[in-house]
């Protein structure tokens, strides 16, 4: 565990000062959070990686999608489980458990997914993203015809890979940092 001033256990201070259009962004955060975020403090050592990221991130998660805000969480969720990720699992958790209001559901789906009480839609996406977390190159077509089969278009598929994807690299790279949550997300919606 690194030191909780640190963000990560690397020794990449933030830009200082910060331009005033991420200064802007850390103060809406702060604001509507409450916080900002480890994940951004950093990869704020380089605004350019850091606008990279979070325009990935906002794009995937906050955009217009057949796929809900929840979903896109759970899918977070899951896949930083089967990763072991403990920056994403204590903020992503915290997410499902303020989007879903069931403090039940997050701690199930960081624990093992399998055990929620989830509709058939919500079980076969996150199926594909646990087996596309663990055995990509085995994804086939009958994978995808599951997803169909449970009302995703092919464009929900895309989001449900890309988000899967996007999370199996920031897991990554969060363990490999060892990235130290937000305590505020520890007690957030329990």
């Amino acid at each position: 565990m690194t030191d909780q001033t640190q963000p990560t256990a690397l020794d990449l201070p933030m830009a200082d000062p910060l331009p005033p259009e991420t200064q802007k962004y850390f103060d809406i955060c702060q604001e509507k959070l409450g916080m900002v975020p480890n994940v951004l403090k950093a990869n704020a050592f380089d605004i350019v990686k850091l606008n990279a990221f979070t325009g990935m991130y906002n794009d995937l998660m906050l955009a217009d999608s057949g796929l809900s805000k929840l979903e896109r969480e759970m899918i977070a969720v899951v896949v930083s489980s089967i990763n072991r990720c403990f920056y994403c699992l204590v903020a992503h958790g915290a997410a499902v458990r303020q989007l879903s209001g069931d403090p039940q559901l997050g701690e199930m789906l960081v624990m093992n997914y399998r055990v929620a009480p989830l509709d058939a839609r919500q079980r076969a996406m996150l199926d594909f993203a646990a087996k596309m977390t663990t055995a990509s190159a085995e994804i086939e077509e009958a994978d995808r015809q599951g997803l169909r089969k449970a009302g995703f278009s092919d464009r929900d598929i895309w989001d449900i890979a890309n988000v899967t994807g996007f999370f199996n690299m920031s897991n990554r790279v969060a363990s490999a940092t060892a990235m130290v949550p937000n305590p505020e997300y520890h007690s957030q919606c329990r």
